[in-house]
Order: structure tokens, then sequence, then C-alpha cells
């Protein structure tokens, strides 16, 4: 099955800066700073956050050293589903394909649910205007469809303005609350690790990881960015979430005070960064923080949108879905028809909820946006597995760091994976005995396992579909299975 130019995303076109504002704009700092902070602090009541972003981005960082020497290798738009596919075999790159397609689809189109909630109020307090979410909503939807047609770079300049504001926000915050402790001056609450040992553990793990979702689509460009830009952007982007998160959640934690910060945090989940803001900077800091919570939002869906036009293309252009999904369009060398496939689909699950009359944020944000961190924790720990495999049957770099690496960082991933689904009711916000509890975590096994039989009917049924799985545009001649 040969691949033509209207099946290849156009090449070396997103430069290391590009991938950097892609995949830390999907991470939404300012939103992670602002509300899973202090959801951590209001659901476990321990202080232990700052250190747990420190833990996580010591074990992303590890897994990255195989991850990025697969995209090295294997350059594809299919990431995930590639790599597991050439390291775990064909049928379950199928399932990691389904995991990836749902879990990125929830969580762009759960953003659609924040984004109304989050500006109608500004509107309503500057123009007096009283808007439904989903007129809102649909203002975005129209913005981020238009972008997901165009050339990269003009979503690439739009998500430099953005995360550049809401970053340097979040930077100024975090130091007029170190410039304004509260009584007894700075402590290193937050950084001791006896604030992150107990109970508290798995939760404080759990929403780290929420908070550092999107640094792994930097692979999604590696048909489109050089391998040196991939591996640089994925090193920034979690270096640098680290260094804000870390340093924003230990000056909250200094700013309102340690035996303070938790009953704040239950008593305004939302609000403290902002009321701190006000306290220390004035009004028009936390009227900023909230425009930007909006600007965040939105970032983040036009990142997203391409994570899921370029997933959807790469299973296209494999015709593991109809081959007209893996087509470019000309001028643009984009997946037109990917990404205009997504934004039908986001605008038809809007329309129902406007329809239906559903809360946005917490029924379609929230909820959405902690079961796709899960798809996606789950596709982190396959992937750690099929590096493994891959590296040792494949990699021409015998270092040991290549070595050693993969295996640890599967062992990790695997173990973060086993404490959120364990803490995952404290996660959700619902109680134990909600159905969301284990119908979630339920619903992405029934989705693996469906997709490990559609890989197992590829092979019987149309087995020059099957052996082209994960192989791309290149059609890496590797031992999938």
């Amino acid at each position: 099955m040969s691949t033509t130019a209207a099946q290849t995303l156009a090449g070396q076109r997103v430069s290391t800066a590009g991938v950097v504002f892609f995949t830390a704009s999907a991470a939404t700092p300012l939103t992670v700073c602002a509300a899973i902070v202090t959801t951590g602090l209001a659901a476990t009541g321990t202080l232990g956050l700052p250190l747990a972003f420190v833990i996580i981005a010591a074990v992303l960082a590890v897994f990255s050293v195989g991850y990025v020497a697969m995209a090295r290798q294997v350059p594809n738009a299919g990431a995930f589903y590639t790599y597991v596919s050439l390291g775990l075999g064909r049928p379950a790159g199928v399932s990691a394909s389904w995991i990836a397609l749902l879990s990125y689809n929830v969580l762009q189109i759960g953003l659609y649910g924040a984004i109304g909630p989050s500006l109608a109020p500004l509107l309503n307090k500057w123009f007096g205007l009283d808007l439904p979410w989903w007129v809102i909503a649909i203002v975005a939807w129209v913005v981020v469809a238009v972008l997901g047609v165009r050339r990269i770079r003009n979503s690439a300049r739009v998500l430099l303005v953005l995360l550049a504001a809401e970053v340097a926000l979040v930077l100024l915050y975090t130091i007029a609350n170190l410039a304004n402790p509260a009584e007894g001056g700075p402590t290193l609450s937050g950084l001791a690790l006896g604030d992150l040992l107990g109970s508290g553990l798995g939760p404080l793990l759990g929403l780290a990881v929420l908070g550092f979702v999107g640094f792994e689509q930097s692979a999604v460009f590696s048909e489109q960015a050089s391998p040196g830009a991939v591996r640089r952007a994925t090193i920034i982007c979690i270096g640098g979430l680290c260094a804000l998160y870390t340093l924003s959640s230990w000056s909250t934690i200094q700013a309102a005070g340690p035996d303070n910060v938790v009953a704040a945090a239950q008593a305004s989940p939302a609000g403290v960064l902002f009321s701190l803001a006000e306290q220390n900077l004035g009004a028009w800091a936390a009227e900023a923080g909230q425009i930007l919570l909006v600007t965040s939002v939105l970032a983040a869906l036009i990142s997203f949108h391409a994570t899921c036009a370029r997933y959807t293309f790469a299973l296209g252009r494999d015709q593991v879905l109809p081959a007209a999904l893996g087509r470019t369009t000309p001028r643009t060398g984009q997946p037109g028809a990917a990404s205009l496939t997504q934004s039908a689909l986001a605008l038809l699950v809007i329309i129902a909820y406007a329809i239906g009359g559903w809360d946005p944020l917490t029924e379609m944000f929230y909820i959405a946006g902690t079961a796709g961190a899960l798809g996606v924790l789950m596709l982190l720990a396959a992937t750690a597995f099929a590096t493994v495999r891959f590296l040792r049957d494949n990699d021409e770099d015998t270092s040991t760091v290549h070595k050693v690496a993969p295996p640890i960082a599967a062992i990790a991933v695997t173990a973060i994976l086993v404490l959120v689904v364990a803490n995952y009711a404290l996660l959700l916000g619902v109680p134990e005995t909600s159905p969301l509890r284990w119908g979630i975590p339920i619903a992405f096994a029934v989705v693996a396992l469906g997709g490990v039989g559609y890989g197992l009917l590829l092979r019987r049924t149309r087995p020059q579909v099957y052996d082209a799985i994960g192989r791309g545009a290149g059609r890496v001649p590797v031992g999938a299975r």
C-alpha cells in the first residue's frame, strides 16, 4: 500500500517553539494553578502538591527518554497508536488508537463546557450581556474550526500570544505571593516530604498528573518538526511546567498561610489564587486572571483540536478509519478532512448539551477532563512498555540511559495509574458509591478490549491493512506483530 503526497503532512514546518506552544497550551497552566492546585488543597487537606508536581515531572522526564527516542526513529502523527503498534503488536496498537481518540476528543470537547461559564460573567459585567454558555462555546468553536484547517503556523502564532500572557501572569502572581507571605514568613510547607506521604499521596499524584496532560503531544508533530525540535520541546515543556506549577502552588501556600490555606481552598476552591492577586496587586490583577483563564481554555481547545485531527488522520492513512480521513489539504498540507470531522463532532456535543440543559462546567468540563486524563495515563503506561521492547530490538544507541530509563518509566507510570484508579472518586469529586467511580475506568477497559478485537478482525479479514498498521507514511520496516 503506497503513500501519496496527499497522505503526507507538510514536513519541517513546526519549530521547537511551535511544538512547545502546542504542548504547553494543552496543559492550560493558568487553569492548573487556579483550579487544580486549590482543588487538591481542598479535597485532600494536605499541602504536598508542590512536591507532587516535582515527582510527576521526574517520572515523565524518565518516560520521555524512550518516548523521544521512538519519535526520532518513527516520526508519525499517530504517536501513541504508532508506538504501541510497533512495540506491543498491531492489535494493541489499534486498542491504543481507540483510547487515544476517545481521550483526546473528550478532553477537547469538554473544554467547551468551561469557556462559556468562564466568559459569561465578564461579558455581563462589562457590557450587560446575559449570554447562555453555549453561544460563547459556539463562537469559540468557530475560531478553533477555522484555525484547524489553516496553515499550522497560524495556530502556533495564536498560541504564542495566549500562552505567553498566561505564563507571565502566573509568574507575576507567584512573585507577589512570595513578596507578601503570611505571618511568620516563607517556610518549606508544601515541599517537605511529610506533606506528601500518607493518605493524600494517591490523590495528590493523580492531580499532579492532570497538570501535565498535553506534554506528550510533542510526538504528534514529529512528521512536521525535526527530531531535535520534538526532543527539545518535550524537555522544555516538562521542565517549564514543573517549575511553574511548583513555584505557583508553593507561593499560594506561603501567601495564604500553611495553617489557613486549606480552609480558604475549601471555602472557595476557584477563588484563592485570584483573591490573593487582588490582595497583593489590586483588583486589576484578579480581573486580568479571569480574562486569561478564558484565553487559557481557548488555547487548549486549539491545541487539543490539532492533536485529535492528527490522530484521526494517521488512522485514516492506515485505513483503520475511513481512508478519506487520511488525506491532507493540498494548499496547506494539513489534515483537513480529519479536522472538519473533529469540529463536527464537537458541535454536535455542544448542541446536545444545550438542548439537554446539562451543567456544562461539572457534567461537561470537569468530568470529561478527568476522564480524558485517565485515558492519557493509560496510554502513557502502554507506551512505556512498548518503548522497552522497541528500543531493545531497534535502537542503535546502546547508551545505558536508553537501556535503563524505559523499564523504570514503565514501572513508575503503571504505579501512578494504579494510584489514580484507586482514588478516582476523589479526583472526580463524587462519592465512592457513584456509578462514575468505576463506570469511567470500566468504559475505557471495554474500549481497549474492543480495539484489540478489531485489530484481530483486521488481521483475518484485511491483512493488507493490518500489515500497514502503525507504519504511516514512512512504512517503517519493524517487527510489529
